[in-house]
This record gives C-alpha cells, structure tokens and sequence, in this order.
C-alpha cells in the first residue's frame, strides 16, 4: 500500500489502516474504525462505537465518483470529459459540447440529427400542458410555472408515469430506454420555458423544427429569429453546460438515486438552481443593480456593502482560489457584442459596479470578483432576454450536465442516498 493513514484509537489502542487513493480516503474504511470485527451479533453491535465522519454541507466529502468535468479551483482550469474548457469553446458550439458532457464523446452528424428529431419530437406539448401555463397570471414568477409546466409533460409521458409502478428498475441498467427519456426530459423543459416566456409576452408560440439544435428550437418556439442570439448563446451556454458536483446536481442524484424518473430528478435540480444561495442570486444581483439606478450612485452602494450594510450577490465563488476560467471567455463574448452591452442602462451599472470592486483593497484582498454565472448574465440583458427569463434558460444549459451524471449514476450500483446524523441531546426545559 503506496500511500496510507496509520491510526490509532485511543479509545481501544487498536490500530488501522487507512489507504489513501489520490487525496481521498473512503466512509467506509473509516467506518471500520471502532466497529465489531469477527462474529457479529447483537450483543457486540451494541457494545461497538463505530467511527462516523461530521461535515456539515458536505464541504468534504466527495459523494460520487465522476469522469464527466473535472474542475481545479487552484490552478483554474476545467474540463469537460478531459477535454480543456477553451477549446470547445472556440472550436465547437453547444450542441456538440452537449453530446460530448452526456455520451462521452463528440458527435458526428448522423448522431446529431438523430438527437435533433427525438428532441424536436418531445417539444410538441399536449394541450393539458399549454393550459396549465397559460392558467398562471401573466406577472406569475417563472419558477412554480416551470414545475408545474413539467409536471403536466410528466403526466402524458407513459414511460415516466410507469417508473412507480414496477418493481424493475425502469432505467438503471437500461441506458437505451435511460437515454430516451433523458432526451425527452431536456425538450420538455425548453417547450416549458418557451411557453412561459411567450404566455408573459403575450406571444404567439411557434411549433419546433426537427432540423434544429436544441438552442435553435428554443429560440423559434420563443419567437426569437436574431441570428446574433444564438450565435452568442451557442458559445455561451458551453461555459455553463456542467461544474462538477454542484448543490442542484447533487440533488438531482439524490432524488435519481430513488430510481426515480430524470424529469422528478430534475426537477429536484431545478428547486435549488432557484435558492438565494446558488442560481437565485442572479436575481438578487439585479435587484442590487436597480436600486443603485445609475453608475454614480456606486461608490455609496459598495461602501454601505462594506460597512456590513448589505451583501453583494454574485461575486466570488466557493471554489476558485484564482481566476474562474471561464471568465477570460465570457469577457470575449462581452467585447463581440459591447455596443448592445453598452447601451444597456442596467449593465452600465453592473460594470460600474465591478469597475469599483476591482480596484478597491476591500474586494482585491478577499478576491471578490464578479463570477462567471453574473457575467453572462450581462449577455442576456444585452440581447434583450427580461431578468425573470435568465435563470431559467441558465439553467436550460445546465440541466443536460446534470442528466449526465444521472445517466452515469445508472451504470453504477445501486445505492439510495441516505445521510446520517449526529443526534444531540436537547437542553433541559
């Protein structure tokens, strides 16, 4: 054994040892720390004290093991299936990214074509679907009509709707019928988003081409023909398209470790991609950018911040230590497009904003920099998109990462997620 821990109980005085397997040591052979060795009977259970690991939120602990993105916060780097995030992005567009994150490798065009048609073929809504959208007010926010949206494409899907009705695992182990409804269940969100956006426009919906891309039937059914936008979203949207073990991906495994059908599990993802504390501060940074209303009013905004007065959503991120490389990329994008960047009241004041934060002690001392998920952002104002959309076609992007490693989950054992606890005794009344 290479490379190992040797511990010592002091509890017991026995030793153990624990192999070290690139930087992680495994649950289980901590768990072998105190626990009953030989005959285990009932009497030996109850005399063991097993050791069991604490860590609030998971900030240590790698909960799957993974072959899809590989990110490293110290170096700045990331990886798609080993391949350097620059390079898709300035060699290929989103779909093929796509095809590369969920099945392993980049596409030809017969492959493509045939992604193309399944999905284009799972956009058709029924009408039970068009009428919950358009029963929600048209101020409605986009999240519970989003759910409800999938909800009611769950309920007409006949193999989703069959998953709690046998006793064989519908997918696990089956990735054709796995990758068919993985397919289905990222058309049936883009038709949902569609659909919102259109029923809050007041805008007719425009049916799905089966010769289009995943981004380009998005834009048709929204009613959006500005070459331009797909154009930039098609690079775009690589830069979001998975970031390793996230707080949604890993509820959407939590949920498919069920054995529960990808649009339940999505869904999952989806309820969290809103929480304040990961998508939804988006929101929360536009807000910030509307109260401060012109560039110069800044410099007083980021002081109340400072002086504890506020938080400022949107910048830093948990795991890069240096530059996000993703960022370099977007600020390419963001210069391509700089006269409708520019022109737009809002992003004036977000640029103003990050022009202050990066050459204040406060923000270069704790490196506080605007992240990648606001900047693009400033992308989907430029080009029109109303705050209330972004997150939702963001998460678009993402969600095909997500059923990646949902498909990768499904070729591995079966294990349904269930954390411990630490119980303590509640104080004395």
């Amino acid at each position: 054994m290479e490379h190992h821990l040797q511990v010592t109980d002091s509890r017991t005085g026995k030793s153990y040892t624990i192999p070290i397997e690139g930087d992680y040591v495994r649950a289980a052979d901590i768990a072998r720390i105190g626990a009953p060795e030989g005959k285990v009977d009932l009497e030996a259970l109850k005399a063991a004290h097993p050791l069991r690991v604490i860590d609030n939120g998971f900030a240590n602990t790698a909960c799957m093991e993974s072959s899809i993105t590989h990110i490293d916060g110290l170096q700045g780097t990331i990886r798609y299936r080993d391949f350097p995030i620059e390079s898709l992005f300035h060699q290929y567009i989103y779909e093929d990214v796509m095809h590369l994150i969920i099945w392993g490798h980049l596409p030809n065009e017969q492959e493509k074509a045939h992604v193309r048609e399944a999905m284009s073929k799972a956009m058709n809504p029924t009408q039970s679907v068009k009428d919950v959208i358009s029963a929600f007010p048209r101020d409605a926010e986009t999240f519970p009509m989003i759910l409800a949206g999938m909800s009611a494409f769950a309920a007409s899907d006949s193999v989703i709707c069959k998953t709690r009705h046998q006793q064989s695992a519908m997918f696990h182990g089956r990735l054709d019928v796995a990758d068919e409804a993985l397919v289905r269940t990222i058309g049936y969100l883009a038709t949902t988003i569609s659909l919102i956006y259109c029923h809050k426009n007041e805008k007719p919906w425009h049916a799905p081409e089966p010769s289009r891309n995943l981004l380009g039937n998005l834009l048709l059914m929204m009613g959006i023909t500005d070459p331009q936008v797909e154009k930039c979203l098609a690079k775009l949207w690589i830069l979001y398209a998975d970031h390793e073990m996230t707080n949604s991906t890993a509820a959407v495994l939590h949920a498919g470790s069920t054995l529960i059908d990808p649009v339940a599990a999505i869904s999952a993802g989806i309820i969290c991609g809103y929480g304040p504390l990961h998508g939804g501060a988006i929101d929360l940074a536009y807000e910030g950018f509307r109260q401060i209303g012109t560039p110069e009013r800044v410099p007083p905004f980021i002081e109340r911040i400072k002086a504890k007065g506020g938080r400022l959503f949107g910048y830093g991120h948990r795991v890069y230590k240096t530059r996000d490389p993703r960022v370099s990329l977007i600020e390419e994008l963001l210069e391509e497009h700089r006269d409708a960047v520019e022109a737009n009241p809002l992003i004036r004041v977000a640029m103003a904003v990050d022009k202050y934060a990066n050459q204040d002690a406060y923000f270069i001392e704790r490196g506080l920099k605007a992240n990648a998920d606001l900047m693009g952002c400033f992308l989907y104002t430029a080009m029109g998109f109303d705050t209330d959309m972004i997150i939702a076609i963001t998460i678009l992007s993402r969600v095909p990462g997500a059923l990646a490693h949902w498909r990768e989950s499904l070729t591995q054992p079966v294990k349904l997620w269930r954390p411990q606890q630490k119980y303590k005794t509640p104080l004395a009344n």
